[in-house]
């Protein structure tokens, strides 16, 4: 439909009248089937019920002379019928949806299944009465020409066989069985008497079983119809749990050998599924001798002949490996992981080296089922780190990792990104070997797959932080050096999507990286942002999501110039905003401090602000104030808070006096008796309050142990800046004194002339004098100089060297008696010198 122009621009010419004639015939279409659906006055008296009538004749008058679609009502408030009047309902009702049901659609057929099972579930009527009344139409309903509805009332059926007693299953259901399942029956009997006898051969016992169901299973293994074949195929799995292992070995396995050679393609991939859910109940002879030739068989034939078990195959692969390793050579070891390793590429690979022009074309079809089999790859990764040991993983698999992560196809990287976990606890000290491929994933273009490894993202990068090789608190930027990009990357990606519920989801996990990046980088590259989050973004559930993640950054933050800066923007930007959105998530941001902050930090920085927006000229941000004030007082201690106590109070009196809207007025009232009714504590422990007194004690003792960190960590930089100025000038001064006493050694040499014994005397003096410079060195080191300002006492250290030791004292002595000290032993060792060498 062309879009209507407006009048000036209208050409009214003959070809173009017609157009937009037809433009308006298409509108009128369009309306007629609204039009159509009106009913007309005749089929409202038809539809129109007697208001006087009771539930039991109203369903009765629908169920005679009503439409379908009010019968259809009747049978799906059938549960609802029976819980209120069961005996009535059972009497009148049940025996006329019966005779309905013999010529009733397909709809109300599916909703009376539903309404029988729901009617079981309810327990509204006793196991016996149920099967006395409702069984017999779910039989009669279980070979319906329509298979959606013979499926249905069949599920019904088997959920009622669970329920029932033995005795009655055995005399309405076992026995009619027999001749269901015989060949002279329908397609449609047989195959519901399969999934029927699956079932019931975990309700009896296993001689039962042995004589009366398992010759009905060989008789139906053996149906000329291969979707029998294939239905009793895989009822085998439930066969051999009810008769146990010994049975199974002679009886079971016999069957599924002969069907994994049958003609029919289903009917082979029907057994292979069930050998390998059966695999545990086999010992390791029956596994050797029976099961692993026909796995290699079907290995072989699936790249050849038989292209239709290749995906089940590629899904199944982890368990069969891991179920048959003990049997496996070194070469079948070997052959299985290449069978694995060619199905990870499976459509990627060029065949027999020609290029991409010379491939002929995949059908759309191949090209699905390869998919397919790389995500099941993908599926099994795990299992197959386990098959060929976590220790082999970079050597065997680590290529196929990459790979698989890198596919061009989304649903493989989003399986990948699902199992990225549990790849990364397998590795575990190896795990640092899959960084770059975590990145790779959290740079995706596809939402889905971030979404998928954004689950266990705390867990990968704690597992990345502490599993590898650099498991050092000093290292944790250095281990995975591109993860900051990639995270930030991931959340603008995510932040510019329609999927807020991924966005949100991400914010929420973010809130682990303090344990994971260092306190300035959470800072600088993270913590802004969210800030930014709360402050721009529309969704609410994403704005909460970041003003939580910040309060964790915040209360990790080791810092006080930058946690008193970010208070200071949340209570001007949020409190203080001119928005009142972004005040009511004010609000919600001071819910997530008292979450996680003590008391006492909340009182100091955000009790007064909060209070202040009971004079918000917004009615829902006084609100929501209101229903926050209860928390807002349990934060007080008393007599510590008492004066913040009186301004609580005098806020409360002004709502009262001066609040004009009543919504908000109502909700004062009920507020300020919630607030009469609770109780302060006090500084002193109290057994009411015991538990949430120690954790706010913890989380105090934390904010402390925070601030002692940052005073420690600024006396840290302070003394090593006067260290290094100090080294600078010694350096300095041993440079010019080592001048001179060159000059020195050189005249000393030039006039010791040939005598041998008058060298070796000033070579002596020479060492010593070398000696008595280098302790003169060391006297002055800078390390005298620290200062402990926590103790607020003077310290001086020492620091000596000598045979190669070195030795740290500590004085708390004046520093003009220490530099004194040192010059009287400097000039005693000029003395000896003076007396060893008179020339001197």
């Amino acid at each position: 439909m062309r879009p209507i122009p407006c009048s000036r621009d209208m050409d009214f010419g003959q070809s173009n009248l017609f157009g937009y004639i037809e433009d308006l015939q298409e509108l009128t279409i369009i309306e007629r089937p609204v039009r159509r659906s009106l009913k007309t006055p005749e089929e409202i008296e038809r539809l129109t019920v007697d208001e006087e009538l009771n539930d039991i004749e109203r369903a009765l008058y629908l169920l005679s002379s009503g439409q379908d679609v009010q019968g259809t009502s009747v049978v799906a408030n059938l549960p609802v019928l029976m819980r209120q009047n069961p005996a009535e309902t059972l009497r009148r009702v049940l025996p006329k949806i019966r005779e309905v049901l013999h010529v009733a659609g397909v709809e109300m057929q599916l909703t009376a299944a539903v309404s029988f099972l729901t009617v079981l579930q309810d327990e509204s009527v006793s196991i016996h009465t149920y099967s006395h009344s409702f069984l017999h139409i779910i039989l009669q309903n279980l070979e319906h020409r329509d298979a959606g509805v013979s499926n249905a009332w069949l599920e019904t059926l088997l959920a009622v066989i669970e329920a029932l007693p033995k005795e009655t299953i055995r005399h309405e259901i076992l026995n009619p069985l027999v001749s269901k399942a015989q060949i002279s029956q329908t397609l449609q009997s047989r195959l519901v008497s399969c999934k029927i006898m699956g079932k019931l051969a975990n309700k009896f016992e296993a001689h039962i079983v042995k004589r009366e169901i398992l010759p009905l299973v060989k008789s139906l293994c053996q149906d000329v119809e291969y979707e029998v074949r294939t239905c009793m195929c895989r009822q085998l799995e439930h066969v051999a749990q009810g008769i146990g292992t010994e049975l199974t070995k002679t009886v079971v396995l016999p069957e599924l050998v002969e069907l994994a050679r049958d003609e029919g393609s289903s009917v082979r991939l029907a057994a292979f599924e069930t050998l390998v859910n059966l695999l545990d109940m086999f010992d390791s002879d029956d596994r050797r001798q029976t099961v692993l030739p026909l796995v290699k068989s079907f290995c072989e034939k699936s790249f050849k002949a038989d292209e239709s078990i290749l995906v089940s195959l590629s899904f199944h692969l982890g368990k069969l490996c891991n179920g048959l390793y003990g049997i496996f050579t070194p070469e079948q070891h070997l052959r299985f992981l290449e069978f694995y390793k060619k199905l990870c590429t499976l459509g990627l690979q060029q065949e027999n080296g020609h290029n991409d022009n010379q491939l002929q074309l995949q059908t759309l079809e191949q090209e699905k089922k390869y998919i397919s089999v790389r995500k099941n790859c993908a599926y099994n990764f795990p299992a197959m780190i386990v098959f060929v040991d976590p220790k082999n993983f970079h050597l065997e698999l680590y290529s196929i990792f990459f790979c698989l992560c890198h596919d061009p196809e989304v649903t493989v990287r989003y399986t990948m990104a699902i199992s990225f976990y549990e790849v990364a606890k397998l590795l575990n000290s190896s795990v640092c070997t899959i960084q770059k491929e975590l990145v790779t994933l959290l740079q995706d273009e596809s939402l889905e797959v971030l979404d998928a490894l954004v689950g266990h993202l705390p867990e990968i990068l704690e597992l990345m932080i502490n599993g590898g090789e650099n498991s050092g608190s000093e290292s944790k930027l250095l281990s995975i050096p591109d993860l900051i990009p990639a995270l930030t990357t991931a959340e603008q990606r995510a932040a510019t999507s329609l999927k807020w519920r991924t966005h949100e989801k991400l914010l929420q996990k973010y809130a682990c990286l303090p344990q994971i990046i260092s306190s300035d980088q959470i800072y600088y590259r993270f913590l802004h942002r969210m800030l930014a989050i709360i402050l721009t973004n529309n969704v609410l559930p994403v704005q909460k999501a970041a003003a939580r993640t910040l309060c964790v950054y915040l209360r990790y933050n080791r810092k006080q110039e930058q946690r008193h800066e970010v208070i200071q923007k949340l209570i001007e930007q949020l409190g203080q905003g001119k928005s009142y959105w972004n005040r009511l998530r004010f609000l919600d941001t001071c819910e997530f401090i008292m979450e996680l902050f003590s008391k006492s930090f909340f009182c100091k920085y955000f009790f007064l602000p909060v209070l202040e927006l009971t004079h918000d000229p917004v009615a829902n941000v006084r609100i929501k104030l209101c229903y926050l004030l209860p928390k807002v007082k349990s934060t007080l201690k008393i007599p510590t808070d008492k004066h913040l106590l009186q301004q609580l109070e005098l806020c409360i009196r002004k709502l009262l006096c001066q609040e004009k809207d009543k919504d908000v007025l109502t909700i004062v009232k009920r507020t300020v008796l919630e607030l009469d009714r609770m109780d302060i504590s006090l500084d002193a422990f109290q057994k009411r309050f015991y538990e949430n007194d120690l954790l706010d004690q913890e989380k105090e003792r934390q904010e402390h142990l925070l601030l002692e960190m940052e005073q420690l960590e600024k006396e840290k930089q302070q003394n090593e800046g006067r260290s290094a100025n100090v080294n600078d000038k010694i350096f300095e001064k041993k440079r010019r004194d080592n001048k001179p006493s060159s000059v020195l050694v050189k005249s000393m040499t030039l006039s010791s002339g040939n005598s041998s014994g008058a060298s070796t005397g000033k070579e002596d003096k020479k060492s010593k004098l070398v000696r008595s410079q280098s302790f003169n060195t060391q006297a002055l080191h800078p390390k005298y100089n620290n200062i402990d300002n926590k103790s607020s006492a003077t310290g001086y250290t020492s620091s000596l060297s000598g045979m190669g030791k070195s030795c740290m004292l500590s004085f708390s002595v004046p520093p003009s008696y220490l530099l004194a000290t040192h010059l009287t032993q400097l000039i005693k060792r000029t003395m000896e010198i003076k007396k060893v060498s008179p020339e001197r």
